[in-house]
């Protein structure tokens, strides 16, 4: 690890502990806190998670929005009956062309969001925690120095308490080591538990698919700089675990996004695209059944410039 990531871990990471409820209110002052939680299918866990930040939260919280990501179940009243305000994905910015992904639903956010201070978690958190928000607050009110506060934790899997961030450990890490180096403190480098200045976040583009928290990091590196960046430890993260299948497709997403980002820095020189098609295969009654998926990411431009 570079001597300065070391650094920076020292000075700049920090557990939610550290930040007490009653400090991060005092040191709210007249900033404005929006949280955002994109939403697909999550009628079990949203509305707890929604209730839970409107009753501990509701002095802290400014704004509460659940963007639903074309639920088939109804994950949006769920929200709404819990407090949440609900908006559909592409209900917003209707004249764009609908795109796909969870990078798309957290883009979309920031036009129906108005936070000086942009939170966002996964909706689909089992045994939510309050300070899983405060926590992350508290770097980003207590210096404006800090643009982009990133959450990690434990990831237990199957009963052990830990085993779970494969895609992370198999593939987000390997590629940040071996290209960007200055992010290898990260313990959790996808996390879905992040907060950001708005002042920040809408001067960067946005990936659509699965790679939209590893394009975060690289491109607010480069616009902010590691010491802007702050970790906070939230302790022990619980979610609906993914298939071996889905898991596939996440890795093919963060690889295309690291390629994107790669190309735009001019750190390789591409004599070919590579395929957006991914081929799994599962055994059938006949021998090994084969589905071909479509894995591309798209892109949103920084939101300041649609705001123009």
């Amino acid at each position: 690890m570079l001597p300065e990531v070391w650094g920076w871990l020292r000075r700049r990471t920090s557990c939610a502990g550290d930040w007490p409820l009653g400090d991060v209110m005092a040191a709210k002052g007249q900033t404005t806190v929006s949280v955002v939680l994109p939403a697909r299918d999550e009628r079990d866990t949203v509305g707890d998670i929604v209730g839970t930040i409107r009753r501990e939260l509701g002095g802290l919280v400014d704004e509460l929005v659940v963007i639903d990501s074309r639920s088939s179940d109804d994950t949006a009243l769920v929200a709404a009956r819990a407090g949440a305000v609900v908006h559909a994905q592409d209900e917003i910015l209707p004249h764009l062309k609908p795109l796909d992904g969870k990078g798309e639903a957290l883009w979309k956010s920031l036009a129906v969001t108005s936070g000086d201070v942009v939170v966002f978690a996964d909706a689909d958190l089992r045994n939510f925690r309050s300070s899983m928000i405060f926590g992350l607050l508290g770097p980003l009110l207590a210096d404006p120095s800090v643009v982009y506060a990133k959450g990690c934790y434990d990831r237990p899997l199957n009963g052990a308490p830990a085993g779970g961030g494969r895609v992370t450990e198999l593939v987000a890490r390997p590629l940040i080591n071996l290209h960007w180096p200055e992010l290898a403190g990260f313990v959790q480098p996808l996390a879905g538990e992040y907060a950001g200045r708005r002042s920040a976040l809408e001067r960067v583009p946005f990936l659509t698919g699965y790679g939209v928290e590893l394009g975060l990091l690289i491109d607010l590196l480069e616009l902010a700089g590691l010491d802007a960046f702050a970790q906070v430890d939230l302790g022990t993260r619980e979610h609906r675990p993914q298939s071996t299948e889905a898991l596939g497709r996440m890795a093919s997403q963060i690889m295309l996004a690291a390629w994107s980002r790669l190309q735009r820095q001019g750190k390789i020189q591409s004599c070919h695209e590579p395929s957006v098609r991914l081929s799994q295969f599962r055994r059938g009654l006949d021998g090994h059944d084969v589905t071909v998926r479509d894995i591309g990411i798209g892109e949103r431009p920084p939101m300041i410039t649609i705001a123009a």
